[in-house]
C-alpha cells in the first residue's frame, strides 16, 4: 500500500468520469446515433474546461488504488443519475406513443429507433423526436451541464458515495414518468373511445356496413387528427417537469445531516 498524492492527473480522471457518466447516459449526448468517439471527445473536453475549477478546492487524497477506483465510480454514478434521471422523464414521451399506437391499430407500423435499438411504433418514435428537439430548444443540454456543476457544491469531488434517498428518487422519477404518459395519451385515448362508441351505434343501425374495415380507417384519421392537435402540449409538458426533475437529482445528492 502507497500514498496516492493529489496530481492534477487525479483531479481531472475523477472530472472526467463524472462528466463521462452523464455524457454517455443523458438524451442528446448518449444518444446511439451519436458516435462513440464523438462522446468520448465531448466528454474529455469538458473535463478539460472544470478540471481547473476543481484544482483550486482541497480534496482529500486518496490512499490507495482501491479507494481510488471507489471514488471513480461513485464520480461515474453520479454523473450517470443525472442522465438517466432525463432518460427516464423522457420514456414517459414514448410510451404515451405506443398507448395511442396500440388503441389506433398503428403499432403494426414499427420503425427501427437507433437511439434505443430497437423497434418501436412511428408515433412513439415520433414523439421521442419532436421531444427530443425541445429539448435542444430550451436549452437542456446546457441545464445537465450546469446541473453536473450545481453537484460539485452539493458533492464535492473525491466525496461521491451514492445517495441514501436514491430509491424514492427513482419511484419519484418513474412517477412523473408515467404521469407525463398518461397525461400525453388521454386526449387520444378519449377521442378514440368516442369513435368506437360511434362506430358500435353505427354497426347497429348498418349492420351490412363493414365496421372493421372502416374502423381501422377512421381510428388513424381521429389519431392523426388528435396528434396534430395535442402534440404541442405534450411537448410543453415535457419542458415543464424537465427542470424540477434535474433539480431534485442535484438535491438529492446532499448529503443528510
Amino acid at each position: 500500500m502507497f500514498t496516492l498524492f493529489v496530481t492534477p492527473f487525479v483531479v481531472f480522471s475523477c472530472v472526467l468520469a463524472r462528466v463521462g457518466g452523464m455524457v454517455m447516459t443523458a438524451p442528446l449526448f448518449g444518444s446511439g446515433e451519436v458516435p462513440t468517439h464523438v462522446r468520448a471527445l465531448l466528454a474529455f473536453a469538458l473535463a478539460l474546461v472544470i478540471t481547473p475549477i476543481q484544482l483550486t478546492v482541497a480534496v482529500a487524497p486518496p490512499t490507495n488504488f482501491a479507494q481510488y477506483a471507489v471514488s471513480l465510480g461513485g464520480e461515474l454514478l453520479v454523473g450517470a443519475l443525472l442522465g438517466m434521471g432525463v432518460m427516464i422523464l423522457l420514456s414517459g414521451v414514448q410510451v404515451a406513443g405506443q398507448i395511442i399506437s396500440q388503441m389506433s391499430g398503428l403499432s403494426l407500423a414499427d420503425v427501427f429507433n437507433p437511439g434505443l435499438d430497437q423497434d418501436v411504433p412511428v408515433i412513439a418514435n415520433l414523439l421521442s423526436l419532436i421531444t427530443l428537439a425541445v429539448f435542444v430548444i430550451i436549452g437542456g443540454h446546457r441545464l445537465l451541464v450546469g446541473a453536473v456543476l450545481d453537484t460539485y457544491a452539493v458533492l464535492p469531488l473525491g466525496h461521491a458515495n451514492p445517495p441514501s434517498s436514491l430509491g424514492p428518487l427513482i419511484a419519484s422519477l418513474l412517477a412523473e414518468s408515467f404521469s407525463l404518459a398518461v397525461r400525453g395519451a388521454v386526449p387520444a385515448i378519449v377521442a378514440l373511445m368516442l369513435a368506437t362508441i360511434v362506430l358500435g351505434l353505427i354497426s347497429r343501425t348498418l349492420p351490412q356496413l363493414n365496421v372493421l374495415a372502416v374502423g381501422f380507417g377512421l381510428n388513424a384519421l381521429v389519431s392523426f387528427a388528435v396528434l396534430a392537435i395535442s402534440i404541442g402540449a405534450i411537448a410543453w409538458l415535457f419542458q415543464e417537469q424537465l427542470e424540477p426533475a434535474v433539480q431534485a437529482i442535484v438535491d438529492s445528492l446532499r448529503p443528510t445531516a
